[in-house]
């Protein structure tokens, strides 16, 4: 287990005295090694931006390698919570894992903000007053191709999604917004890297097009063996399959293609040009949809630290809740189940300037909460 603290707080703990007395400590627990490591270091170096950007003594951050695995994560939250004795909990890439860390660390009075995973379960009758989703529900950018498969006119799809919480909201998501025929519905095993078999499956279903969610190397494998396979067929994703991270893995085989988010590096507003910029620059490599996420849910944390106390739970609850901070996303703001609700967009893949990204293509969605709001009872 490596454990980190950020610099910027071991600096100014030496000169800020009486002021570190009561840190606000937060403990992140996500993926930096193994087939999902980029979409946690993302997020780690997305966070780390923010936080060093505000250089507030007052917060110490702890970040852990969950390496993909509940039974580590669980370990992981664990000794946070009781060690650490940390007061916020993020970082979260994978939903199952979130399963396992979420309900246990929020009954303890932690308070937990996603950067990214947001199952369904927890959105709904498993809502919990100190858990919120900065990034989304998992539904929500399914939803989104969905509707952009009706708006496309494709009639019959081939969808497909690895075999886990997200996976499974993924195509419930789709196919609460797509009105055409589903052709095929296929669940893969959770980091597959063979995938022969469904593109065997995909050449025979007399689809018009294809939506799948394969985040990380998943999509990275997918892809190339989509190409090798020539089957000239459209393909739609999430934000996920295509995500800046993961770009330069699947090459030119991803130019064209159409996926939606919640944020793209164009998206126009001065709290994202800045973050592009900066990241860029501290990083030499362009942002992606997991270092939005969180750098913006570190940005939340802090304009929340302005207001009240964390040792103040109402207070500091309200004071996320209100979600008073300069969003890369541009407008933010919370629905009745601390879910985002905010506007989906369709991007394409581009080649700009010899590096593969996302420009914005449409809107999908505007001002989308989620399906599962009305079942949470605060």
């Amino acid at each position: 287990m490596t454990k980190y603290l950020t610099t910027t707080a071991l600096a100014l703990s030496m000169i800020g005295g009486a002021a570190m007395a009561e840190p606000v400590k937060v403990g992140m627990i996500t993926t930096l090694s193994g087939g999902g490591a980029s979409l946690g270091i993302d997020t780690r170096d997305g966070f780390m931006l923010a936080v060093e950007e505000a250089g507030n003594p007052d917060l110490e951050v702890h970040i852990e390698d969950d390496q993909r695995k509940p039974e580590v994560a669980v370990q992981l939250s664990d000794e946070l919570i009781q060690s650490e004795e940390v007061d916020i909990l993020t970082g979260i890439v994978w939903s199952n894992l979130a399963m396992a860390v979420v309900p246990g660390a929020v009954r303890q009075g932690k308070f937990y903000l996603s950067t990214n995973a947001a199952p369904s379960q927890l959105a709904g009758k498993g809502c919990h007053e100190n858990y919120f989703s900065v990034s989304y529900q998992n539904d929500n950018l399914h939803e989104a191709a969905g509707q952009y498969a009706t708006d496309e006119g494709y009639g019959r799809m081939f969808i497909m999604a690895p075999n886990y919480p997200a996976g499974q909201d993924s195509l419930s998501g789709f196919k609460r917004f797509y009105e055409g025929e589903v052709a095929s519905e296929v669940y893969t095993q959770l980091g597959q890297t063979d995938y022969a078999a469904e593109i065997a499956q995909i050449r025979d279903s007399d689809a018009d097009a294809l939506f799948f969610f394969l985040p990380g190397g998943m999509g990275i494998s997918f892809m190339k063996q989509w190409a090798e396979a020539g089957i000239d067929m459209p393909v739609v994703g999430p934000a996920f399959s295509f995500s800046q991270d993961i770009l330069p893995a699947i090459g030119e085989a991803a130019v064209g293609v159409k996926n939606t988010a919640q944020w793209s590096k164009d998206l126009d507003n001065e709290a994202n040009a800045q973050f592009v910029e900066a990241f860029e620059e501290k990083y030499d490599r362009l942002p992606s949809l997991y270092a939005a996420q969180g750098y913006d849910t570190a940005r939340l944390i802090l304009a929340a630290m302005e207001k009240a106390d964390v040792s103040d739970a109402d207070a500091f609850r309200e004071a996320v809740r209100s979600a008073e901070f300069d969003s890369v996303r541009g407008d933010f703001a919370f629905g009745p189940n601390q879910h985002p609700v905010q506007d989906i967009y369709v991007r394409e893949v581009i080649s700009e300037d010899g590096t593969l990204t996302n420009k914005i293509a449409a809107t999908a969605m505007e001002d989308r909460g989620d399906a599962y709001a009305e079942e949470c009872k605060m």
